[in-house]
C-alpha cells in the first residue's frame, strides 16, 4: 500500500487556500466595476416634450391676475323717506339720466307733515311783520320825544343866554338868571336821557327781531326738510347710467335707509383682478396693465391694491384706458397682466414647470448631438407670467426640457427615441 507523502497533501491545501482567495478577490472586483457602471439611460419619445431655448436680452417681468369688470360708478338708491311703494316706473336694463324717476312711494303722515310745517312758518312770517311794524312804530315815538326834548333844551339855552346877558346889564335880576339857567340844565339832562332810551329801544329791537328771525329760520329748514322728505317719495336715479337692479315690489313697506335699488355707469368700467399673494408683493401703483376681454384687449393702470388678503388672493384694481371692446360689460370675466419691471440684458427662458423664483433645480439640457438630454443644476432668479431668469448653470442658445420630468427623478440622463 502507498503512503502519500506530507509534502504533496501540502501543496495542495495551499492550492486551495490560493484559488480561494482567488475567487473572493475576483468577486470583489467585479462588484465594485458593477456599481460604478452607469445606469442605462431611459428612452423617451422626444415629440412629447416641451423643450426651451436659453436666450439673452429684456425680459419684461409680469403676473397674471383673473377678474371681473366692474362699474367705477355704482350708486345704490336708498329710501329717503318711510313709505309704501305705489308705482314701478322703469325696468332693469334701461337708461337712466340722474332725475328719472325709478319708484314712486306713498306716505300721508310726511305729506301731512309738510303742510302743517308751511302753515307755521307763513304763521311766523306774518307775525314777524307786526313785530316790524310795532317796534318800528315804538321807536318812531320815543325818536320824537328825544327831539321835543332837543326842541325845548335849544329854547331854554337861548331863554337863559338872554337873561345872562340882560342880567350883566342889570336889567335882569340874578334870581331871574340863575332860574332859567336851572331849566336849561334840566333839559339838557331830558335830552341825554331820552337819547339813552332811544338807543335802548333800538338794542331791544334788534335783539327781539333776531330772535323772531331765528324762530323762522328754523320753520323754514323744517319745511325744506318735509319738503326733502315729499320729494324724496318719489325715487330717482341720481347718477346717468343703467338701472341695474330693484329691490322691492309694488305695495311693499320700506324702511329709512332701505336699499330700493342700484345704478351704474357701464360706459365707466374698472378691471378687479385675484392676484395670487405671493405675485402681488412687487405690484404699485401706476404699472401698466393688459385686460383681455376675450372680445379684445384693452390698457391700463394699477389705481388700487388692496391691503387684505383673501383665500391666498390680493386684489388689485385696474383702470381702462381708451375705447373698450365691443361687447364689455359689468361682471364679464377677464384676466389681466401686471407688467412689474423691465430687466436689461438678462440670460432667460420659458418657465418650466417646476421652476420657482430664486431656486435652484435639476432640469435636463437637452446634448449636443441631440441625442438626449443630460440633468444639470441651474440656478434661476425673478420671474413672469411665461419666462424665468437663469442665473447659473445655463448659457445662451442651450436648450432644456420645460416639460414635467418628476417621472425621471432617479435619472441624470435620458435618451430620445
Amino acid at each position: 500500500m502507498d503512503i502519500p507523502r506530507k509534502s504533496q497533501a501540502k501543496k495542495r491545501r495551499v492550492r486551495r487556500i490560493l484559488y480561494a482567495l482567488t475567487a473572493v478577490v475576483a468577486v470583489a472586483l467585479i462588484t465594485v466595476g458593477v456599481s460604478r457602471l452607469k445606469p442605462a439611460a431611459q428612452s423617451v419619445e422626444e415629440g412629447t416634450l416641451w423643450k426651451g431655448t436659453v436666450v439673452r436680452g429684456p425680459m419684461i417681468r409680469n403676473v397674471r391676475g383673473m377678474g371681473t369688470l366692474v362699474p367705477e360708478e355704482i350708486r345704490y338708491v336708498p329710501a329717503i323717506s318711510l313709505g309704501r311703494i305705489e308705482k314701478r316706473l322703469v325696468q332693469p336694463g334701461a337708461q337712466v339720466k340722474a332725475d328719472t324717476v325709478l319708484l314712486e312711494l306713498t306716505n300721508p303722515e310726511i305729506q301731512q307733515a309738510f303742510v302743517d310745517a308751511e302753515s307755521q312758518l307763513r304763521a311766523a312770517d306774518a307775525n314777524l311783520t307786526t313785530l316790524r311794524v310795532q317796534l318800528g312804530k315804538q321807536i318812531l315815538d320815543q325818536e320824537a320825544t328825544l327831539a321835543q326834548a332837543k326842541s325845548d333844551f335849544n329854547k331854554a339855552k337861548m331863554q337863559f343866554e338872554v337873561n345872562d346877558s340882560l342880567g350883566k346889564q342889570g336889567l335882569k335880576s340874578s334870581l331871574e338868571v340863575q332860574l332859567s339857567k336851572i331849566a336849561a340844565e334840566d333839559l339838557e339832562n331830558r335830552v341825554a336821557l331820552e337819547t339813552k332810551r332811544v338807543a335802548g329801544s333800538r338794542e331791544e329791537v334788534k335783539a327781539r327781531l333776531a330772535a323772531e328771525d331765528e324762530r323762522v329760520r328754523q320753520l323754514k329748514d323744517a319745511v325744506q326738510l318735509k319738503r326733502t322728505q315729499l320729494n324724496a317719495l318719489k325715487v330717482r336715479a341720481g347718477i346717468d347710467g343703467e338701472l341695474q337692479t330693484v329691490e322691492v315690489q309694488v305695495g311693499q313697506q320700506v324702511t329709512l335707509g332701505q336699499n330700493l335699488a342700484r345704478v351704474a355707469n357701464p360706459k365707466r368700467l374698472k378691471a378687479e383682478l385675484k392676484v395670487n399673494e405671493t405675485q402681488a408683493k412687487d405690484i404699485q401703483l401706476g404699472q401698466r396693465v393688459s385686460i383681455d376681454t376675450r372680445t379684445g384687449i384693452v390698457g391700463g393702470r394699477v389705481i388700487r391694491i388692496d391691503p387684505s388678503v383673501q383665500n391666498g388672493t390680493r386684489t388689485v384694481d385696474s383702470s381702462l384706458e381708451g375705447e373698450l371692446p365691443k361687447g364689455a360689460v359689468p361682471d364679464m370675466s377677464v384676466d389681466g397682466t401686471i407688467e412689474l419691471e423691465k430687466l436689461e440684458n438678462v440670460l432667460y427662458v420659458n418657465r418650466p414647470v417646476h421652476g420657482q423664483e430664486n431656486s435652484t433645480v435639476g432640469l435636463f439640457k437637452v446634448d449636443p448631438d441631440r441625442a438626449g438630454a443630460t440633468r444639470v443644476q441651474v440656478k434661476l432668479g425673478k420671474t413672469a407670467v411665461t419666462t424665468i431668469e437663469i442665473l447659473e448653470g445655463l448659457k445662451e442658445g442651450d436648450i432644456i426640457i420645460l416639460s414635467d420630468t418628476s417621472q425621471w427623478d432617479n435619472a441624470d440622463r435620458i435618451k430620445f427615441s
